[in-house]
């Protein structure tokens, strides 16, 4: 059976860390992610839509992880080691929980990158109409709707992560202002 795992790389090198992996392994044995976010960024007063890693730091891996995979992942430069939560190594401590992966799967799909959602704003309650973190709205903590983001609380490797992704503010609504005409 497969599962996932944290290969703990270089910063910045994550793409080369892929690129070697992708190289050494077949789709069917391991496949290998590095989770990215689209979020709009000021520069020179135009705001650009900007990718940036979900995790720096950190490329994902699924597999059935075997002495043979181990090996060959301890080769590949710039990668330092499969992250465990215990004192010694063995594979059940390094298997990345279902609870924590599920919803970084289900936000990235089919890709490696979390797109923008569209949400509502209404009073203080969000509404996400489309988008990745439609159904989601339980993670979502805080909107800046002045910079159309949002943080989202993940849990990654034991620890709580916030998040900034991207999102499309559609409308705000504030319902005590809002008098239905007859």
């Amino acid at each position: 059976m497969k599962y996932w795992y944290a290969l703990f790389v270089e910063s910045n090198q994550e793409e080369m860390v892929l690129k070697h992996l992708n190289l050494h392994f077949d789709s069917s044995v391991l496949n290998a992610v590095v989770p990215k976010r689209r979020v709009p960024e000021k520069k020179n007063g135009k705001i650009q839509h900007v990718i940036k890693k979900l995790f720096p730091g950190y490329v994902l891996i699924n597999c059935r992880l075997t002495d043979e995979i181990y090996y060959i992942i301890k080769r590949i430069p710039r990668c330092y080691r499969i992250v465990h939560n215990g004192n010694s190594f063995n594979n059940e401590e390094c298997k990345i929980e279902p609870q924590e992966i599920e919803p970084i799967i289900k936000l990235l799909g089919d890709r490696d990158t979390l797109e923008y959602s569209s949400v509502y704003l209404v009073n203080s309650k969000v509404l996400v109409t489309s988008g990745p973190l439609k159904g989601l709205e339980g993670i979502i903590k805080k909107v800046d709707s002045r910079k159309n983001r949002a943080k989202i609380a993940l849990n990654f490797l034991g620890n709580e992560k916030l998040v900034d992704v991207g999102v499309e503010i559609i409308h705000k609504l504030n319902l005590r202002s809002y008098e239905p005409s007859n």
